[in-house]
């Protein structure tokens, strides 16, 4: 960096805002905590109503969590959640259903299979990839080490 632009980074910094750090941290572990919240009380509902085991319970909490989120997305309000807590609602899977959910909106003037498909796996492919190739490396591991022993 040229010394030039060092003196200006310098002489900005004064009057650069400072960002709220704890007030961001502290919406982003409420909101988080709150989804957490709420997918604890779904699955309590399925373990007490349906009668799962807590086992059974987790998948079905996952898929009505990734439903409401994607609802949550389509009416605007999951947006409006993420601009208040920042990284609290892009953790969970909810945040991961609201990217989905968005990139298939955004792009369905486009048609179904090149706009909605297209847009909405290119963020879920690596993902899916990287989870595919994951469990593969773990299995192996797991297999060999169970021949060993």
């Amino acid at each position: 960096m040229t010394k030039m632009k060092e003196d200006y980074k310098n002489k900005i910094k004064d009057y650069q805002p400072k960002p709220p750090y704890f007030i961001n941290c502290l919406k982003a572990f409420l909101i988080g905590g709150f989804i957490c919240l709420c997918g604890q009380g779904i699955q309590n509902f399925y373990m007490n109503v349906f009668h799962f085991s807590e086992k059974d319970a987790g998948n079905p909490t996952v898929a009505t969590l990734i439903l409401i989120s994607a609802l949550l997305t389509g009416f605007g309000i999951y947006d409006k959640l993420g601009q208040f807590a920042g990284a609290g609602s892009a953790v969970p899977v909810t945040g991961f259903a609201n990217s989905m959910t968005s990139a298939a909106i955004e792009h369905r003037s486009e048609g179904v299979v090149l706009g909605v498909a297209t847009n909405m796996f290119k963020l879920a492919g690596s993902v899916i990839v990287f989870g595919v190739v994951a469990a593969y490396i773990v299995g192996m591991i797991r297999y060999f080490y169970g021949l060993a022993f």
